[in-house]
């Protein structure tokens, strides 16, 4: 397993951390909230917060794929505690703006798309729109033509970040919690055991079935794996048997009513990482 690092050192490259942050993009005059994990910074912007949204620290993997490299760099030699402030260039951020990227198309072509045949489709500047296997936002349109944006969402603005490192994560199962958190989300729901080099991940009932999570899982354990460096990695899926109803037992002939019996079924998926001596004959 990993070794413990210096809790109030520098943020070295590929440590867990939790990060406090708050991006702000600028353009034309204009200031925007990019992201924030400050729950009275979101509510002073009028951001709206889904039901269920929590706010705090966020896990974070220092010079990931997270943010961007040139924010990730301003990130990485960071102390616990210490709030950096800074701003960024387009280059350094999300990039400069490509303007063969703002595409023109018939106002038939989008009238076509499955997401305006809904009942409450509404086409306006700013509409997220997927075409031809790409997402744009509206810039423009009119009753013929609609101008759609393929760049990323804050290419070609400034970026002004605050960023805070509260911890470091140390722990092997809050190490694999913080990943999956990183691969997935909703990490809170997942039972995580770390005993005898071995990783056990409870898959939680709403991601058993959930597209999302079948995606993400090879990622998961492959980041598990290189950073906690386990012999094997389980990922379970724990099936219950339904208990029949008292009403539904009374409706039965008791000579055949067969003893009252509770049935697990566990679906067990091992990653196992192989030792030399697990190679040798």
């Amino acid at each position: 397993m990993t070794s413990r690092a210096d809790d109030k050192g520098p943020a070295k490259d590929g440590e867990l951390v939790l990060l406090d942050y708050e991006l702000w993009s600028e353009t034309g005059g204009r200031t925007e909230l990019v992201d924030t994990t400050r729950e009275d910074v979101a509510r002073a912007e009028n951001i709206p917060i889904p039901d269920g949204a929590t706010f705090g620290p966020r896990a974070h993997l220092v010079g990931g794929d997270d943010f961007p490299s040139g924010i990730e760099k301003a990130i990485l030699g960071a102390k616990v505690g210490e709030e950096v402030e800074r701003d960024f260039e387009p280059a350094d951020a999300f990039g400069e703006k490509d303007p063969k990227l703002i595409e023109l198309f018939s106002m038939h072509e989008v009238g076509r798309l499955p997401e305006m045949r809904r009942d409450d489709a509404d086409l306006n500047i700013g509409t997220v729109l997927t075409i031809r296997g790409r997402r744009g936002r509206v810039v423009s349109l009119t009753a013929a033509r609609v101008r759609v944006d393929f760049n990323p969402a804050f290419a070609g603005r400034k970026i002004h970040g605050k960023f805070k490192i509260a911890s470091k994560v140390h722990d092997p199962a809050e190490q694999a919690t913080a990943l999956i958190e990183l691969g997935y989300g909703r990490s809170k729901e997942f039972d995580v055991q770390v005993a005898d080099e071995v990783v056990t991940i409870k898959v939680p009932e709403r991601s058993k079935f959930d597209f999302a999570w079948m995606a993400a899982k090879p990622r998961v354990i492959d980041r598990i794996r290189s950073h906690l460096k386990p012999k094997s990695i389980r990922v379970v899926e724990e099936y219950v048997t339904p208990t029949p109803s008292k009403d539904a037992a009374k409706g039965a002939e008791p000579a055949e009513k067969p003893a009252a019996k509770s049935t697990t079924h566990a679906h067990d998926h091992a990653h196992k990482a192989e030792t030399p001596a697990e190679k040798a004959p």
